[in-house]
């Protein structure tokens, strides 16, 4: 079974595989380097949102409101989205879940992690998403590096690492490359870059960096819009 990867720039992200579809931090008005509307993506079943920070939540309350997708987040966050006008029967779990939990929708296993970075309701938080098929990725949300990685490395066999390298505001190159090593992850896309000009503006510390703490760890080197599709039964995640 394959997967599809579809970033929409800064920490947007659809991974669909085995009929399901899941969107992280929905962050399309107002993102400049986003190539799609919201209302003009496939439909997710599930919708995650790691913080609550405008730049991460985005439309996720349209988008659930529009297609009945269900909305997992921190407990917490989900009373700041219900107050903004998200139907408290669309919060996956009732009231969200919370870091180390494992929540189930639509056949996908989610796992919320820590994240280290501010957020004004909840904590701000990563997931660990395992998809029918087996395929298992890691949206690291806005932080930065932290040792526990290793722990989660340990824990799940990650296919792909979803790692913010923008520095400023979440790590940059050098601790996302380290982060690698440390997830044991077989492959990564960089995001939260290129958006904003205060941002790292493209991927070239990162790749030499990569190389330098985990070159057998694979890089997929995307722009906004794009989609890649990935099969797990090939080594290391290949196209």
């Amino acid at each position: 079974m394959q997967t599809r990867i579809t970033w929409h720039g800064h920490s947007n992200f659809q991974v669909a595989s085995g009929g399901t579809n899941v969107l992280i931090d929905p962050f399309f008005d107002g993102n400049p380097v986003a190539a799609a509307r919201w209302d003009a993506i496939d439909r997710p079943d599930l919708v995650l949102v790691t913080h609550d920070h405008g730049d991460h939540v985005g439309q996720a309350i349209d988008i659930c409101k529009a297609t009945g997708a269900k909305l997992g987040c921190v407990v917490g966050t989900d009373a700041r989205l219900v107050e903004a006008g998200l139907p408290r029967e669309l919060v996956l779990n009732g009231i969200g879940f919370n870091i180390g939990g494992t929540v189930e929708c639509a056949g996908v296993r989610i796992t919320m992690t820590q994240a280290y970075h501010s957020s004004e309701s909840g904590v701000p938080v990563g997931y660990i998403v395992t998809m029918p098929d087996g395929f298992t990725f890691y949206h690291a949300g806005d932080t930065g590096i932290f040792s526990e990685m290793e722990l989660w490395g340990r824990l799940y066999a990650i296919d792909l690492a979803l790692l913010p390298i923008g520095g400023v505001f979440t790590m940059d190159p050098r601790q996302a490359a380290l982060a690698c090593s440390l997830l044991r992850a077989r492959s990564v896309i960089p995001m939260h870059w290129g958006t904003f000009p205060v941002l790292e503006q493209n991927t070239t510390r990162f790749r030499e960096q990569l190389a330098n703490h985990a070159p057998d760890c694979r890089l997929f080197n995307m722009t906004p819009g794009e989609s890649l599709t990935l099969d797990r039964s090939q080594e290391g995640c290949a196209c």
